[in-house]
């Protein structure tokens, strides 16, 4: 039989076939991955091949293959450095939910996401949630970030799940696609979910006064079946994202600003540093080019992974 991974938990796995019936199925095994360091094989999204068991008049699935992913969303996994997590497969887009306080998304954090998305050919659009709660301070910033991110060509959308602002515009990019909800605990993905699919009724918690970040609701990534034709995945709230499996020559390719200007540097192999006549140097100094989005490129390339956990309310 073959389905799709709806639900992970580490060592089960909800699988629903193309006919809607829903299987709960492990893995027998080692289950090793081409080319890939995973602290899970498996991932939501995953399209699989299973066989049927029954045990105690109970049937469940043992699963024996996994389809090759079209693409996939990779982080480095928290806890083992050298280890990386698959947060979904499988994904026509991402929409990574961004809020300015309460609790505050960094610039930092957008760009290795994009980075990452850009690696492996995922469009993003960024939500700028919360809108509805912003001061006239707060929704400059949005205006600007919104402004930095749309002249390098992302969509860019104010959303409000309280008010119902844009949510019909999110809906509509959402049609006929698998969308997967990203950003930090916090920022109101399970409560905007709810706003686009009320019948879903995602569970939500309050922001934690103590340190002004989301406490986690969702543990594990879940796909949702939705009644306009579109399916979600909705992700555990992500503190920092550590970029994996990249050349330092490769980095400056997933930024389209940079990648853009790359045939106008002197060297072929420029890495925008130091180098003579470097074209994205020069429209850094003429500010046709963002200094934050220049600040997170040094970052990545030098590898300052403490960056992605501390600058988020760690300490």
């Amino acid at each position: 039989m073959t389905g799709t991974v709806y639900k992970s938990t580490g060592s089960w796995y909800t699988v629903k076939t193309n006919l809607g019936a829903v299987y709960q199925c492990r893995i027998k095994g080692k289950f090793r991955l081409k080319g890939i360091k995973s602290t899970n094989p498996i991932a939501v999204g995953d399209v699989v091949d299973f066989e049927l068991e029954t045990n105690n008049d109970t049937i469940t699935g043992v699963i024996n293959t996994i389809h090759d992913r079209s693409n996939y969303i990779v982080r480095k996994s928290v806890n083992l450095s050298k280890q990386t997590h698959v947060i979904a497969s499988n994904i026509d887009q991402v929409f990574l939910l961004i809020t300015i306080d309460n609790p505050p998304t960094f610039t930092s954090f957008i760009d290795r996401f994009l980075v990452t998305s850009e690696a492996y050919s995922i469009k993003t659009v960024l939500l700028f949630n919360k809108i509805d709660t912003y001061n006239e301070t707060t929704l400059d910033e949005v205006k600007y970030l919104a402004h930095v991110y749309r002249k390098i060509g992302y969509e860019c959308i104010g959303v409000s799940a309280v008010t119902g602002k844009n949510i019909d515009k999110v809906k509509l990019l959402m049609t006929d696609k698998v969308s997967m909800f990203a950003g930090h605990s916090g920022v109101g993905k399970s409560t905007l979910v709810n706003a686009i699919e009320p019948e879903l009724d995602l569970k939500t918690k309050a922001i934690s006064a103590q340190h002004s970040q989301g406490q986690h609701t969702t543990t594990f990534a879940e796909m949702f079946d939705l009644s306009f034709g579109a399916k979600i995945i909705d992700t555990p709230g992500i503190k920092g994202f550590g970029v994996v499996n990249m050349d330092k020559e490769e980095v400056g390719d997933y930024f389209p600003e940079f990648f853009k200007l790359k045939q106008e540097c002197k060297f072929n192999n420029c890495l925008h540093k130091e180098e003579p006549k470097c074209a994205v140097k020069a429209a850094l100094d003429n500010d046709e080019i963002s200094y934050s989005r220049y600040r997170s490129y040094l970052q990545i390339l030098e590898g300052e992974d403490e960056h992605y956990r501390t600058d988020n309310w760690e300490e």
